[in-house]
């Protein structure tokens, strides 16, 4: 299938019935879609496709999907990827998410909350109107939401689209302090019913990758803010 306006997905799924759900309810929005059963020939068809988003089985044959987001991000190749399992294992979950991955669903799951999830996901990494804060900076730190680019100390992050999105969205109001709940709707686009773990991972991602700089705050028991002087 060619592709269409809105991009290629790459779905890797084994079972067929799911694979050929989710390409139909992805099709009906817009998008091609590419399927595949095996977890190499996903990868390859990643890194020489480029797709705008990856649908990936925890448990493909060959190579597994947390496999193939390891070599990606390894690649530094930053396709959004959300993982697909029949497992809802926190541990599961939170390794996912670590690996890089933007979105975690659990079988089983409404096709439409899936394209739900892609959609919100790919809003993270369209191009926004350029507008006076395009350019947001703290500490070293400095996030340009136009060209979606992030320094610390004037060298270039690799951060992953929600990473990405969490940090801009911290920085657009310096000390105020966001819950778990409002994070989740306001930068993954969608309810607190996944788990607030999920921000918890990827704060602790942002942290790692902003070192030596520390200007994410944890105030317990309420949630995070961007300040110059975390605690």
């Amino acid at each position: 299938m060619t592709d269409s306006t809105r991009g290629l997905i790459v779905v890797a799924e084994d079972e067929p019935a799911i694979a050929d759900l989710l390409s139909l309810y992805l099709t009906r929005e817009g998008y091609s879609v590419e399927i595949l059963a095996d977890g190499a020939e996903a990868l390859q068809t990643i890194q020489s496709r480029s797709p705008v988003a990856a649908i990936l089985d925890v448990g493909l044959p060959s190579m597994a999907g947390t496999e193939v987001c390891s070599a990606l991000r390894s690649a530094q190749n930053w396709t959004p990827v959300l993982f697909c399992t029949a497992r809802d294992d926190e541990i599961d979950r939170v390794l996912g998410l670590e690996l890089g991955a933007d979105d975690y669903i659990t079988k089983p799951f409404s096709p439409r909350e899936v394209v739900a999830r892609v959609k919100a996901v790919l809003r993270r990494t369209e191009g926004r109107e350029s507008k006076a804060d395009d350019v947001l900076a703290m500490s070293g730190v400095v996030v340009d939401t136009n060209s979606r680019r992030a320094l610390v100390n004037e060298t270039e992050l690799d951060l992953t689209p929600t990473e990405f999105d969490l940090l801009a969205y911290l920085l657009r109001n310096p000390g105020r302090v966001y819950g778990r709940d409002q994070l989740l709707t306001d930068v993954w686009g969608y309810s607190s019913a996944v788990g607030s773990r999920t921000v918890d991972v990827h704060i602790a991602q942002l942290r790692s990758k902003l070192e030596p700089v520390e200007i994410i705050r944890t105030v317990r028991g309420v949630g995070y803010s961007a300040d110059e002087r975390p605690s």
